[in-house]
């Protein structure tokens, strides 16, 4: 039996031995070191460089917000949170409630009324629960009647964003008519005076994204901690 070899097919390669292949293998650990220094070296300690330049460097850490720790006879600044996760604080003294509080969230505990409450920095979510779902609108009439009776205001003057959840449940902000609904309170319970509260509400507020997107903002975790350095014997 005889085979006929098509003329027209390519020829096989020589295998690459000996000199050949040593050329080639050490051309390959020059590229695997030199990538290995590039990306697993200098690319790393660039980014590393660039996070630490001034501006930067608060971003880079997480955003994380001061307070004092009064329990020290020299007070310490130690890191109580981060100013874009947006929790609830618990009052010790839920009669005497010192805080800024947060929008509710769908990640508060069972105990918590409608979603006021500390929010579970681990799940981020919403309820999903449409405009005319029944129980967004019982959520709703709890959470008004709870903060109305908080602030020790009409029920009508709960503005909305202390009634309805960010899609994230975590949220850091309100509006300044929030945080202006909660000074009365914070001023009467830490002792600060009403402009005091005040000026540190204006603190934390952030105007309109490049001048003109969206609306302007508190950064509730920011300005507890800024209450924490005025006040530090709150709980």
């Amino acid at each position: 039996m005889t085979t006929t070899l098509d003329p027209e097919a390519p020829a096989r390669e020589p295998a690459v031995t000996g000199t050949a292949l040593r050329r080639q293998l050490a051309a390959a650990a020059r590229v695997l070191l030199a990538l290995t220094v590039l990306l697993g070296v200098v690319y790393p300690a660039a980014i590393w460089g660039v996070s630490r330049l001034p501006g930067l460097e608060h971003h880079a850490e997480g955003s994380l917000t001061p307070s004092i720790d009064g329990s020290t006879s020299a007070p310490l600044r130690l890191p109580s949170g981060s100013s874009l996760i947006g929790i609830d604080p618990v009052p010790a003294d839920p009669a005497a409630d010192p805080w800024f509080h947060t929008r509710p969230s769908a990640s508060a505990p069972d105990f918590a009324v409608a979603g006021l409450g500390p929010a579970d920095p681990t799940t981020s979510g919403g309820s999903n629960l449409g405009a005319a779902a029944e129980d967004l609108g019982t959520a709703v009439a709890e959470r008004r009647a709870a903060i109305a009776g908080r602030e020790r205001v009409d029920p009508a003057a709960v503005p909305p964003d202390a009634l309805t959840a960010s899609a994230s449940g975590l949220d850091p902000h309100i509006s300044p008519a929030y945080a202006a609904l909660q000074v009365p309170r914070v001023a009467r319970v830490t002792g600060l005076g009403e402009d005091r509260v005040r000026a540190l509400v204006a603190e934390a507020t952030d105007g309109r994204s490049l001048g003109v997107l969206g609306e302007p903002r508190v950064d509730v975790p920011a300005l507890d901690a800024a209450l924490v350095a005025a006040a530090p014997g709150i709980r």
